[in-house]
């Protein structure tokens, strides 16, 4: 015990505690000195609760802001950092690496093998190159998909324990009832509501292992709903990955979302209806370089709304899915497309009227520009997105949220809610090989 390895194990709230549940929660060869955070707020400043560290670690484990990695090397003489995060550059990660190695550490990328449970039951997993593919959408298709081949489809969603993690450790979800009873944040909704609608049980938390028995004993097939551009828990059965044609080259430049792409069954190149041809090409030309045994399928992800008359020729404010525009780094989303589609007069900018965190999560985030991410990672900050929508001068809210955003929070304006459904473009569809890989 006098030896053990010192580590820091960087991360977000969900991959880095994954990781450490299967490498080093019982492991004697190391000591988890602390997790760094980033991307989401408020998770610094925390603990790993002593629940789910395991008999080493009796007081729970630090969880610090990654601005204090370097100090932290340096004070406690770490001998490894663990990277364990999603959808960053390779750019952003090499640094990280010669910031630790230059402090004189090692710095690990673990690998699948050591991170992925196998079930007792088929996975198919859900997953993409980057935030903001469409992979919820494409979940949701997937499971239709199963249900109607006569197949109990249970849903493991990708960690979002933003809350009290002790408390986190196994959240099933199959009713409105349990969005309240686990006090979910607007990004825990946005992925846990849409599979509610369609009856679908969803199961998150942190502790994978246990999460994967409970599901295991109510399900005939298990659909791992990926976050990010990370890679799934479990090992796939079937290895479904989505690229988007609106960042095209991305596929092969963020970690670790090339992986996903090398390791894919099906390839769903989605939102063609609204890339431009060279892009859709360039993808095409990148995947089958990449991976030439994957199965290629082209699909669309058009939008809808509600109201259309309460677009044409008004000014709106654009609300779209916070994780896609912050760190999926779209310059827009499904919102900004409506807008075009029906014809809006102007989208006004948020900007001179937020408030908060939301005002700096837009300082932080310039690509951004004209519209509004819908950041809610607890009651504070959704109230700071309630202000700053009724500070706000427009005809129409326009919800480019995977939900309905009026249901969470009060808006005194009219507002008009985006729907976007995966449609395949010829063959093969999602069905036709998903029926052929399951016999």
């Amino acid at each position: 015990m006098v030896n053990r390895k010192k580590i820091i194990i960087m991360g977000a709230a969900g991959r880095d505690f994954h990781n450490f549940n299967l490498c080093f929660r019982d492991n004697p060869e190391y000591e988890v000195i602390a997790f760094t955070a980033a991307q989401i707020p408020n998770i610094a400043g925390r603990r790993y609760p002593p629940s789910l560290s395991g008999k080493l670690y009796p007081q729970g484990i630090s969880i610090e802001s990654e601005q204090k990695l370097g100090s932290l090397i340096q004070f406690y003489e770490i001998d490894e950092v663990v990277f364990s995060y999603s959808d960053v550059s390779y750019e952003y990660v090499m640094h990280n690496a010669c910031l630790v190695n230059a402090m004189g550490a090692q710095f690990t990328l673990l690998g699948t093998r050591q991170t992925m449970l196998k079930s007792k039951k088929p996975v198919v997993a859900v997953c993409a190159v980057r935030t903001g593919c469409g992979k919820s959408p494409t979940s949701r298709k997937v499971c239709k998909i199963l249900k109607e081949m006569g197949e109990k489809v249970v849903v493991i969603r990708h960690p979002m324990p933003y809350g009290d993690l002790a408390k986190q450790r196994i959240q099933r979800f199959a009713s409105y009832e349990d969005l309240k009873k686990h006090n979910c944040t607007i990004e825990e909704i946005e992925e846990y509501e849409p599979h509610i609608e369609q009856q679908t049980v969803v199961y998150a938390g942190v502790d994978y292992a246990t999460i994967l028995a409970d599901a295991e004993k109510e399900a005939d097939i298990i659909v791992w709903d990926g976050g990010n551009n990370d890679t799934p828990f479990y090992v796939p059965d079937i290895y479904i990955t989505i690229v988007d044609p609106h960042r095209p080259g991305h596929e092969l430049t963020y970690y670790p979302g090339e992986t996903n792409l090398l390791l894919a069954d099906i390839v769903i190149i989605s939102k063609e209806d609204t890339a431009k041809p060279e892009n859709i090409n360039l993808v095409k030309k990148n995947i089958k370089m990449s991976n030439p045994k994957a199965v290629i399928v082209d699909a669309a992800l058009p939008v809808t709304v509600e109201r259309p008359e309460l677009i044409k020729d008004k000014r709106v404010l654009v609300i779209e899915d916070g994780p896609t525009l912050t760190h999926g780094g779209m310059p827009f989303g499904a919102g900004f497309l409506a807008a075009e589609k029906f014809g809006a007069k102007d989208i006004v900018d948020p900007r001179p009227y937020a408030v908060g965190s939301i005002a700096e999560t837009l300082g932080k985030y310039t690509h951004i520009g004209k519209l509004l991410p819908a950041m809610g990672y607890g009651h504070s900050q959704m109230e700071e997105l309630k202000e700053t929508i009724r500070r706000i001068p427009c005809d129409t809210v326009i919800i480019g949220t995977p939900i309905d955003l009026g249901n969470l929070i009060q808006i005194e304006k009219p507002t008009d809610r985006v729907r976007y459904d995966l449609q395949e473009i010829g063959t093969p569809t999602l069905k036709e090989v998903l029926q052929l890989r399951l016999k």
